[in-house]
């Protein structure tokens, strides 16, 4: 599915997303924000470092990765770099840390 695809799906849920990559192997520190956040990958891959979840989550193109306001994290992007969407909601929208096809 192509990016643009993927960011009308997000549209049609009512999410404005900005795009944004990196190169290969970049790294952010541990960090938290206070708003919740959905991430779509278009391209290539991020592994989400979370802190306090004491896990890794992998997200790849195509997948989707909601992250509650508050949540320690940390990542580190794959060996081909990384594109994604990311759209922003109010603290308290999302449920939970969740990982899931951008598809579905």
């Amino acid at each position: 599915m192509s990016a643009a695809e993927l960011e009308a799906r997000l549209a049609a849920e009512g999410l404005v997303a900005s795009s944004w990559g990196n190169a290969p192997r970049d790294r952010y520190s541990a960090h938290s924000h206070d708003y919740d956040k959905v991430l779509v990958a278009t391209a290539g891959s991020m592994t989400f470092h979370l802190v306090e979840l004491g896990r890794d989550v992998t997200l790849t193109e195509g997948e989707r990765l909601e992250l509650p306001a508050g949540t320690v994290h940390g990542a580190t992007v794959g060996s081909s770099g990384v594109s994604c969407l990311e759209a922003h909601l109010p603290a308290g929208t999302l449920a939970g840390v969740a990982r899931k096809p951008a598809t579905g």
